[in-house]
């Protein structure tokens, strides 16, 4: 029943075509390799903003594969930090399971590297791509984000409650967070508070 974080969404203000879903132009970025100076802007305007916020809200940042097979991520999180001034446990770094596609063990560096300094660690739309247990098992996550297409049929589809509840329970045996994206009524709160899920986003509270 509180606020405890914001996640960083990135639109494109194009002056002809307005605000651009990052739908139609993450992947280009991606190949292009633009997606590192927007990265870094986004990291460090995310922290920037976090700083005028009361102390107990985070601010969550998407990173991108192509960000993490870059060079000096670390070092890159630290100066965002250390510029702003924001406490390294307000920051919350969200990654995918894709990442775990390239080498497993420079990623396993990278993630220890940031929690060193202090920040925490999100897996983001688990259960929807290559999921391994095994990544939960040797990876210092502090939380797992349940997918949307799951919480958009919680109240439908037996299969889709039970995922949510299985990801909740693993999760707290393996003393992680949760939180459900895509929130849109007030009837899914009530069940992932059932299942113990600790924090929920989505339209419900806000676009």
């Amino acid at each position: 029943n509180r606020i405890s974080a914001f996640e960083a969404l990135i639109r494109w203000n194009h002056p002809q075509r307005g605000l651009v879903s990052p739908l139609d132009f993450i992947s280009i970025a991606e190949e292009s390799g633009l997606i590192v100076p927007i990265g870094e802007w986004v990291l460090k305007e995310a922290c920037r903003q976090a700083m005028t916020w009361p102390d107990d809200i985070r601010v969550a940042v998407n990173f991108s594969t192509v960000q993490f097979a870059r060079p000096g991520i670390v070092n890159l999180v630290f100066q965002a930090l250390a510029t702003s001034g924001l406490a390294p446990d307000r920051l919350e770094v969200e990654i995918t399971e894709s990442l775990f596609l390239e080498s497993s063990d420079s990623v396993r560096e990278i993630l220890h590297g940031l929690k060193q300094i202090g920040v925490r660690i999100a897996l983001d739309d688990f259960g929807t791509g290559f999921s391994s247990l095994s990544y939960l098992r040797k990876f210092p996550f502090d939380k797992i984000k349940i997918d949307r297409s799951f919480i958009i049929e919680l109240l439908n589809e037996a299969e889709a409650s039970a995922v949510g509840k299985a990801i909740t329970d693993l999760a707290a045996a393996l003393d992680m967070e949760t939180t459900a994206e895509g929130v849109e009524e007030p009837e899914q709160v009530e069940a992932l508070r059932a299942f113990g899920c600790t924090t929920v986003q989505g339209y419900l509270f806000s676009r």
